[in-house]
């Protein structure tokens, strides 16, 4: 696993998603976890993020506005299950373009460290195999591809000589 993104199936309902960054995990969840660092980075290139609301607790909630090409937006939110800081944070997520039971999916994240580069594994269980062929089909590889290539510059830390 590199500095690309791994896309692959697991089952008929999970995606499971891996990159690693040149970064504490800990600065990589706080990347995760900040709304003034998750706007720097979330979604693809052509994407803003509008609203940015995050309450790190369990049972709290967690709730993104995207904005595409200044027009289009895309609303994603979801409650903290599991925090277990900094290696591991588990939410409910719904999107509002699926139906309520079907629109759920429970994302996993998890975080291992490794002489300063982190390995992120993202794991995210949907309702029902059609949704999770939609969401593989809509684009969502691109679109976090690219969200992860800004990630790892801001969790970018500067070597100092004689390091590394």
């Amino acid at each position: 696993m590199g500095r690309t993104l791994s896309v692959t199936k697991s089952g008929d309902l999970e995606i499971v998603m891996t990159r690693s960054f040149d970064a504490p995990r800990a600065l990589v969840f706080d990347a995760w976890t900040k709304p003034e660092l998750v706007r720097r980075w979330f979604g693809p290139h052509d994407c803003e993020v509008v609203e940015c609301e995050i309450d790190l607790r369990v049972g709290g909630r967690w709730r993104y506005r995207l904005r595409h090409g200044g027009e289009r937006e895309m609303l994603l939110q979801g409650v903290y299950q599991e925090i277990d800081r900094p290696g591991r944070l588990v939410s409910l997520e719904t999107n509002e373009d699926c139906e309520a039971s079907e629109g759920q999916a429970l994302a996993t994240l998890t975080l291992v460290e490794h002489d300063g580069v982190t390995m992120l594994t993202q794991v995210v269980r949907y309702g029902s195999k059609r949704i999770r062929d939609a969401v593989l089909e809509s684009g969502m590889e691109r679109g976090v591809g690219e969200g992860f290539d800004k990630l790892a510059e801001v969790v970018a830390v500067p070597v100092r000589a004689g390091t590394r």
